[in-house]
């Protein structure tokens, strides 16, 4: 699909701060990098709301090295319908491994280039497991866990997402930066692009965010403002 994707910020009041484009076959993850650089350069945020798109171990680690707070949602497990869920294997920090619901060891094998630690099971003792069939389709019978070496990060963003704060912060998320999503989609004509090339969408969305920044502006103004005129 030829189309781009504008990775934004906005502050708690639904002023545009940033954004960067992109094309569309980059993940998300990986625009955060420029987008977040720039956000701590110029406003220093103190908590940063994000969508499942940007829940990593990197930008969790990168939040939390910097002591900003990471407010993320809730994200499905990933796991087959009828299959044990990855929470329901214990990790056991001190001894470096794995156990399963059924009290057996995945002892760490070795680190992988994509930097997830993996955790194997004995195929002797799976193989007479009585919840073989809801533990792993492997033809060895070899449970096997992956645990990114930052996994500890995204840990504590699980754990920081069920505090009072980040409860109330991330439902605000829908009336700020999903609004600007929606006002440039439905109101610019920003659902889809007529333009080609990074430049030529770049300079469109900096007019019709600054457009929307000066509206916001405008109306914040007249609501403060004493004196109104009224015709009627």
């Amino acid at each position: 699909m030829f189309a781009y994707s504008l990775h934004t910020a906005c502050d708690k009041n639904g002023f545009v701060l940033d954004f960067k484009i992109a094309p569309s076959n980059i993940h998300d993850s990986v625009m955060f990098d420029p987008l977040y650089k720039s956000l701590k350069e110029n406003f220093n945020p103190k908590a940063i709301a994000i969508d499942a798109g940007y829940k990593t171990p990197y930008i969790c680690k990168t939040l939390l090295d910097d002591n900003v707070i990471p407010v993320t949602p809730y994200k499905r497990p990933m796991t087959k319908k009828g299959f044990f869920k990855k929470y329901e294997f214990v990790y056991d920090e001190y001894y470096d491994c794995y156990l399963c619901p059924e009290g057996e060891v995945l002892k760490y094998t070795t680190t992988n280039r994509d930097g997830y630690k993996e955790y194997k099971s004995n195929k002797n003792i799976c193989k007479n497991c009585p919840n073989i069939n809801k533990c792993t389709q492997s033809k060895n019978t070899t449970k096997v866990i992956a645990r990114h070496v930052w996994e500890e990060y995204m840990e504590e963003a699980e754990h920081l997402r069920h505090t009072s704060y980040n409860k109330e912060v991330y439902p605000l998320r829908s009336q700020t930066i999903e609004r600007v999503f929606a006002d440039i989609k439905e109101k610019h004509g920003m659902r889809y692009t007529r333009l080609k090339g990074l430049k030529k969408n770049k300079m469109q969305a900096l007019l019709v965010f600054t457009c929307l920044n000066l509206k916001k502006l405008a109306l914040w103004i007249w609501n403060k403002s004493p004196e109104r005129l009224f015709l009627s």
